[in-house]
């Protein structure tokens, strides 16, 4: 997980400034809502993509029953 964001470089001062900024702009009651709706978000395209995945599976398996 880390690897994916080394591009990023950010260190624990940049996160905490980036965290402040956050809630200076949404405030402390809409980052509980705010969080919760990033990680429904993830979580439906995660389990989008696996689906995609196994839609092509299926395919493939048939077009080799097809063919042979």
């Amino acid at each position: 997980m880390i690897s994916q964001f080394a591009f990023l470089d950010l260190g624990a001062p940049q996160l905490l400034i980036i965290l402040a900024i956050v809630l200076i702009l949404f405030g402390s009651k809409k980052l509980p809502e705010l969080s919760r709706s990033l990680g429904e978000s993830a979580r439906e395209l995660r389990k989008g993509l696996s689906n995609d995945d196994k839609k092509d599976e299926k395919n493939n398996e048939n077009r080799s029953n097809i063919a042979s």
